[in-house]
């Protein structure tokens, strides 16, 4: 008798939850879908439209969970989307990333990094089903 596999309780206790991805069209975010799809999550994404080419579009992964397009640095339309989604989980993977990017344009990369991140912490504040 081997030890309790930790990738199927782990895909058990996603099952039937609603999980908030923000960044969803991304790489990173793509393949967490992937996972949260296979483990039977109700996945609401929120996230700018993907670049091409892109995993997201390649593997159909907006197929089967609800996607919404958008800045991350827009609050009121993140706070709608996250209170329409009622999630319980929030992963959030959105972010300007790119380092030469980020010098060219620094002013634009705090206010999505940090505003951005302080949008998404206000409506999850006021978001009862959290947790």
């Amino acid at each position: 008798m081997g030890a309790p596999d930790v990738t199927d309780a782990l895909s058990a206790w996603y099952r039937g939850r609603r999980v908030l991805v923000t960044g969803h069209t991304g790489f990173k975010g793509s393949w967490l879908v992937a996972w949260l799809r296979q483990a039977g999550a109700v996945v609401t994404g929120y996230a700018l439209p993907p670049d091409h080419p892109a995993l997201f579009e390649d593997a159909r992964l907006g197929d089967g969970i609800t996607s919404h397009l958008g800045d991350i640095r827009d609050a009121a339309a993140l706070a709608s989307v996250t209170r329409a989604a009622a999630p319980e989980v929030v992963f959030h993977l959105a972010a300007q990333s790119l380092v030469r990017k980020s010098y060219r344009e620094p002013v634009e990369t705090f206010a999505t990094n940090v505003m951005g991140t302080a949008h998404l912490l206000e409506a999850v504040r006021s978001t009862p089903e959290v947790r």
